[in-house]
């Protein structure tokens, strides 16, 4: 006798990972997969909205206009009125290479195994990427601070080694006219290397901002510091100003929540570059965009750095290809790879928008 209802047939079967009742059976299981990564990213990614970031549909770079100051004159009467020249430039930011993190999970191991790993290969997935993104954006925003002016169009002007002078020196002469361009010692004006103290990190930081308003620089300012630099806040000169209420600061060493210095929000990172090769390569000429070398070498990283301060105005993104997520089961390797992946590039954009905090 034949069965009268429809238990066994195929179209009954509830498919977990099927949208309504049609579809591919994977489309759930994707999403889910996405938005670990997702979250991932934009919890571990912190320089991200310190900077500007422009989007594009297609080709390999955006331009950035870089317009210099114009003067101003008496009048006097009678005479023809010409108008001031201004200074015009332009700054390209490159798009890299498509940088990717991947994962493969043989499906026998993944039937072998006890537990489930692919929400932590998601996330872990999700951390490189916003790692990545963090170490190349700050290292440009160091260049901003203490590169030269040859490197890009920037028409507003770079700082000079007479603008830190006794504020940093190359040399070791403390107070010595020199200076270092971009960079303040925290620890006095000699040699990179001394130790430092939570009130010499505060000091620094409104030295940097009188250096900003002696020179017009405007706009919102952030303070991005080293663990090192940030647990500071919090030990031995915690009767420092910033951190007591009744003179109006706002940090908390019971919560370990730093306090504003100065109007400044202060942030952590582990991704500041004090270190070469922190990061993945982009490709040369010869395979990819050629920018490799952009966020490596002399020039791009300080192993003495604890802080930068700088503007939105410091560095530039372009991104081509947002972060974007993929997973796939391969009959032929009887698995599942899981790529995330994403294309942007990064440039400095204008160089009197950061300062170094170095000692």
């Amino acid at each position: 006798m034949a069965w009268t209802d429809n238990n066994t047939a195929t179209g009954s079967a509830s498919r977990l990972g099927r949208a309504g009742s049609s579809g591919n059976v994977n489309d759930l299981f994707l999403r889910q997969f996405a938005g670990e990564v997702l979250t991932s990213f934009e919890e571990k990614n912190i320089a991200m909205p310190l900077h500007r970031v422009r989007t594009i549909k297609n080709g390999r770079s955006a331009q950035f206009p870089s317009i210099g100051t114009i003067g101003a004159n008496y009048h006097t009467a009678g005479t023809q009125v010409f108008g001031d020249k201004a200074d015009h430039g332009e700054i390209t930011v490159t798009v890299d290479d498509l940088l990717l993190s991947a994962a493969f999970i043989p499906k026998i191991d993944e039937a072998i195994n006890h537990y489930e790993v692919r929400s932590t290969y998601s996330k872990e997935m999700g951390n490189a990427l916003a790692n990545a993104a963090d170490r190349n954006i700050f290292s440009m925003v160091y260049q901003s601070a203490t590169g030269a002016a040859v490197t890009n169009g920037d028409a507003s002007g770079y700082w000079s080694n007479a603008d830190f002078a006794a504020l940093s020196d190359t040399d070791g002469d403390v107070g010595s006219a020199a200076g270092e361009a971009g960079k303040i010692d925290i620890a006095g004006a000699a040699d990179e290397g001394g130790a430092f103290t939570a009130a010499n990190l505060v000091d620094g930081v409104f030295a940097a901002l009188q250096k900003f308003d002696e020179h017009d620089v405007g706009g919102e300012k952030y303070l991005v510091v080293t663990p090192q630099a940030y647990y500071k806040l919090f030990g031995s000169d915690t009767a420092l100003a910033v951190m007591n209420r009744d003179f109006g600061g706002n940090g908390s060493a019971a919560m370990a929540s730093a306090p504003t210095i100065g109007g400044v929000k202060v942030l952590m990172s582990n991704h500041l570059p004090t270190a070469d090769n922190s990061t993945p390569d982009p490709l040369a000429n010869t395979a990819g965009s050629g920018n490799a070398g952009k966020y490596r070498g002399a020039g791009t990283y300080n192993a003495n750095l604890h802080g930068l301060i700088f503007t939105k105005d410091a560095a530039a993104t372009v991104k081509l290809m947002d972060l974007g997520v993929e997973s796939e089961y391969q009959i032929d390797r009887q698995g599942t790879l899981m790529v995330a992946k994403y294309a942007m590039g990064h440039n400095r954009l204008r160089g009197k928008s950061a300062i170094a905090l170095v000692s």
